[in-house]
């Protein structure tokens, strides 16, 4: 497992609008995750929703704004510190703003998220979109 304290945390932008969520595939896969919200280290100085912003525009072309930090636990499957903070849509539209990290980005139904993340979410997140998306 990775060692967490020499590592920066991760900050994820959870990015619901229209009834979808917004995902994005990396180019390189972490192990079993190939799909993801938009994600990146937090930055010195940065908090976890700051760099979730920073992220989202970086990853995806869009500008947010943090609505509300939901939670935050070391990664079962990567062993990195994480954070996920909810986000609204402020302006743009979702494209491939980084292309050396980022192979494609969808909106992803609620009933689809199972075959984006098949080995499930973070309850505080999945609590979170089973409100913003759920049928």
């Amino acid at each position: 497992m990775t060692d967490t304290t020499e590592q920066p945390g991760i900050s994820a932008a959870i990015i619901a609008d229209g009834g979808l969520v917004l995902m994005v595939r990396r180019r390189i896969s972490e192990g079993e995750l190939m799909w993801q919200f938009p994600a990146g280290a937090i930055e010195d100085g940065e908090t976890p929703e700051e760099a979730a912003v920073r992220e989202a525009l970086e990853e995806t072309g869009l500008t947010v704004e943090a609505t509300k930090l939901l939670g935050e636990r070391v990664h079962p499957k990567t062993g990195r510190r994480m954070s996920y903070t909810a986000c609204d849509v402020v302006n743009g539209y979702a494209i491939i703003g980084d292309a050396e990290e980022i192979a494609e980005v969808a909106w992803v139904a609620h009933g689809d998220l199972p075959n984006y993340v098949p080995y499930g979410l973070f309850e505080p997140v999945q609590e979170y979109l089973d409100a913003a998306i759920g049928a």
